[in-house]
């Protein structure tokens, strides 16, 4: 901004939409990643255990899961995805995130997500993470928000420890 803007009142006009998104605190992507990892081996493989040695019959638990990984990937993700939902409604965090001091906000309210953008989020982040294409955009963006983030309308945010 130039001296003479100042004193002759040129301000230039602030862009509402931009200035509040930009001004977050985006949790970087080796956060990001630390905090799926944790959530991996804390929410998913009890599932996993659960769905191969107690669904699909204990010890042939492998061999039966092998006949029937669309059925066996249901039973996984659909219990995920609500579990996963419900702590960011509730906290806004799941374990993992809460490990690494992140947190989900809706990018509009600066608040926890809605139960629509929760379940959306889980399963754009499933579309994201198995065509790998939108894990890939989050490398690309100075907030490095990924493609769940962009279409479900939340952002990933670092907080200070409590």
């Amino acid at each position: 901004m130039r001296w003479r803007d100042v004193k002759q009142n040129k301000l230039p006009q602030k862009e509402e939409a931009q200035a509040p998104i930009l001004s977050l605190p985006f949790a970087s992507i080796p956060d990001r990643i630390k905090a799926f990892i944790t959530d991996s081996f804390l929410l998913a493989m009890p599932l996993f255990y659960v769905v191969v040695y107690l669904v699909f019959d204990g010890l042939k638990g492998a061999d039966g899961v092998e006949g029937h990984k669309l059925l066996a990937w249901m039973y996984i993700l659909i219990p995920l995805g609500l579990i996963v939902s419900l702590f960011y409604i509730k906290t806004g965090q799941t374990p993992g995130m809460k490990a690494h001091s992140l947190k989900v906000i809706d990018n509009k309210t600066k608040q926890k997500p809605t139960i629509m953008m929760a379940l959306l989020r889980f399963f754009f982040f499933n579309v994201a993470f198995f065509s790998f294409l939108g894990i890939l955009i989050g490398f690309f963006r100075k907030d490095g928000r990924g493609l769940q983030d962009l279409l479900s309308g939340t952002s990933i945010i670092k907080v200070k420890d409590e």
